[in-house]
């Protein structure tokens, strides 16, 4: 029977040129060996299956080599260069550091520096896992590190570069390798499956190197497991069987569930999953890396961040046309709380199972606050009006909108009461194709944050009034608009903005000058200001009108608005109050 030699050892890189995915450290070793300025001691550290002792073991062959390429390579014929093939080579020398940690053995590394090479120029020491030695025997060494003999070179590797005490670092050239790309383990893998005449699938090597987590090592192993599991062919299916890994199929028809809201279907998804053995927490990854997919997916310029093979690349790229950016944020937020709590979880299946709940119950909120904000502005719009013209009123000066507060808090919206089918249809074709509404909903489940001051008057200056109507009107028209407007807020009885239409403004100019009675009701008016300016430009038919607001600094007519000024006003009146809400531990901001 032959000897059968793993792919780690019989693929292993034996020049410089052949490592694998570690150019910068590579490039920097040769140059240091053309301009010979070799350092007298190497760190080479990082993570396991990366090339750390591969490099030393290229290193310390190529110093010793009698006739150096104009590659700075190896010429792998020189008696230098055939001993050390042979193993055999009296000039490098490989120690463990994991069994050799003590005081005594680097005393007799100690002796042994201080004899001259037999053959060569170059002895080179090779410590591998050096953090593993004990405190006495880095301190017994430091000396020897710092001041060796001429021929003397120490080459250190270590996975654990934080264990090193820090006068043994202060003596050594650091370089840091880094984990290999999975890219570059896919492209390794294949020639050698060419030179070994295996049939391979790109998909089914591209799911080994996303295994390995950027140790080649590791691929190599894992590539000689399914070439003897499938009989020398590397395909998909065999791949994520003989790994037990889960399918892409499941994540894409989980996601086809949550994005038609099918309740049933993901969960019965999720119970197939579990029977195949599948771990919930691992399900759980796995979903929210398929949710980053679809949103890199979504731009051209960011599918290359995609690390998979072409024919699933084309099934993310397909999947993501039927998603939506803040849809893929808000189920990343959701499967990322499920993954911080699946540990806590007593019950993780149904934790996971209420995460597929919330992730089908997702609705495209934008949609829906449009067709509110619609019922609400064309509510009462009239059939007809009567234009009546005027003298073309001069300029409207620039609008300046107040200054923005420095703390602004939450109020409720305004709620939307809804109309019949006929008006929906007739506000949709009437509602300004380019206008952008933002209204907040105290009845939605999420609420989004409220714009400041200065972005409304930003959208409303957006607005392209192109061929948009601009007809005169008259005082009475707008204390008829004025008026409807302000039954609308009257039905609403969370609403404080009622109050502010109890008196008629001044319109100059096309600017009309509302007068508030405190900081709160201007912040509300504000966060429903462009539904306002929507409803009255419309119901006149000119989109010249602006808002300019003012606090009235009469302090005798000041009133309590908001829920935290309605309580210090009955506190006032009954101290006992206070008391009471302590008792009952109540939430003064949401009563």
């Amino acid at each position: 029977m032959e000897n059968f030699i793993v792919s780690a050892r019989k693929y292993r890189p034996t020049t410089f040129d052949s490592v694998v995915g570690q150019l910068s450290i590579t490039s920097t070793l040769k140059n240091a060996i053309k301009s010979s300025h070799l350092a007298q001691a190497f760190l080479f550290c990082g993570p396991r299956g990366v090339g750390k002792t591969t490099c030393a073991r290229i290193l310390a062959k190529t110093i010793n080599c009698f006739n150096v390429t104009d590659k700075i390579e190896a010429c792998n014929e020189c008696e230098s260069c055939v001993a050390f093939d042979e193993n055999r080579s009296l000039n490098i020398s490989e120690l463990d550091g994991a069994s050799n940690n003590s005081v005594d053995d680097i005393r007799s590394l100690i002796d042994q520096v201080r004899f001259a090479p037999q053959l060569g120029t170059h002895k080179v020491y090779i410590i591998d896992e050096v953090h593993m030695l004990s405190q006495q025997a880095f301190n017994a060494f430091l000396k020897t590190l710092e001041e060796p003999p001429k021929h003397a070179i120490f080459i250190l590797a270590t996975t654990e570069k934080h264990k090193i005490i820090p006068t043994i670092l202060s003596r050594c050239q650091i370089f840091d390798f880094n984990r290999i790309q999975i890219e570059d383990i896919a492209s390794h893998l294949t020639n050698i499956a060419k030179n070994e005449k295996i049939t391979t699938e790109e998909d089914g090597i591209h799911i080994i190197a996303q295994k390995a987590d950027g140790a080649l090592r590791d691929a190599l192993s894992m590539f000689d497991q399914i070439v003897s599991f499938s009989g020398g062919t590397i395909n998909y299916k065999d791949v994520i069987e003989n790994l037990n890994i889960l399918d892409y199929d499941y994540y894409f028809k989980v996601t086809d569930a949550i994005i038609g809201k099918n309740v049933p279907d993901s969960l019965l998804t999720f119970n197939e999953i579990l029977n195949n053995g599948f771990d919930g927490h691992n399900f759980i990854n796995g979903l929210a890396e398929h949710f980053r997919n679809l949103l890199v997916s979504l731009d051209e310029k960011t599918v290359a961040l995609l690390e998979v093979g072409n024919n699933i690349k084309e099934k993310y790229i397909a999947q993501a046309k039927s998603t939506q950016v803040d849809d893929l944020i808000k189920s990343l937020s959701i499967t990322n709380t499920a993954d911080t709590n699946y540990k806590a979880s007593k019950n993780q299946r149904l934790l996971v199972e209420v995460m597929l709940m919330q992730l089908c119950a997702l609705s495209n909120e934008v949609n829906e606050k449009k067709n509110s904000i619609i019922n609400l502005v064309f509510k009462n719009k009239p059939t007809a009006k009567a234009t009546i013209i005027k003298p073309t009123p001069s300029p409207k000066p620039d609008y300046v909108p107040p200054a923005a507060p420095a703390e602004k808090t939450e109020t409720p919206a305004i709620a939307i009461p809804k109309i019949g089918e006929p008006e929906a249809k007739s506000a949709l074709e009437s509602i300004p194709l380019n206008t952008n509404i933002n209204l907040n909903f105290a009845s939605s489940i999420s609420i989004n944050k409220k714009p400041s001051e200065q972005q409304i008057i930003e959208e409303q200056n957006e607005i392209d009034i192109t061929n948009r109507p601009t007809e005169q009107y008259t005082t009475d028209d707008f204390i008829v608009k004025w008026n409807e407007f302000k039954a609308i807020l009257q039905n609403n009885k969370k609403s404080n903005l009622a109050s502010i239409f109890e008196s008629i403004p001044t319109i100059e100019n096309d600017v009309i000058n509302i007068l508030v009675e405190n900081r709160a009701l201007e912040e509300e008016f504000t966060s429903q200001l462009a539904d306002f300016l929507e409803f009255i430009r419309t119901g006149l038919s000119n989109f010249n009108l602006q808002v300019a607001m003012k606090i009235n600094k009469d302090e005798k007519t000041k009133k309590a608005y908001t829920p935290q000024e309605k309580f210090v006003k009955m506190s006032e009146k009954n101290p006992h109050l206070s008391t009471l809400v302590q008792k009952l531990n109540m939430d003064i901001g949401y009563a």
